[in-house]
């Protein structure tokens, strides 16, 4: 059985930073692209970036510059690092791992960045 599970969200202030993490579990993990959207309640789903299985990385524009992924595949984990933080970056981060016809989400953590 598949389970992917996020953690570190919270609260924090505008500026500041917060690392997120997703582990992965049931899968050959390594096989996988892992990617990192996020969600505001009522609208859609957006990419914030992806670290391939080759560990090659693509952001969102939006996110370039300010957001880091990278993956360690001996914990079976991804990691979301989030820097200068904005209100605008409040939102349900979710991890999704890919691999050819696979397609598996995780329930995401929430994030909130106070104004």
């Amino acid at each position: 059985q598949v389970r992917i599970v996020e953690s570190g969200g919270g609260l924090v202030q505008p500026g500041n930073s917060l690392r997120l993490s997703c582990v992965v579990s049931g899968v050959i993990f390594s096989r996988y692209d892992m990617g990192w959207y996020r969600q505001v309640p009522g609208k859609p789903r957006e990419f914030v970036g992806v670290v391939t299985n080759s560990g090659d990385t693509n952001y969102a524009d939006s996110m370039k510059g300010r957001f880091t992924i990278s993956r360690d595949n001996a914990k079976n984990a991804v990691y979301l690092q989030m820097n200068s933080l904005k209100p605008e970056d409040t939102a349900v981060y979710s991890c999704r791992a890919t691999w050819g016809f696979d397609d598996y989400w995780g329930k995401g953590t929430l994030v909130t960045v106070l104004s």
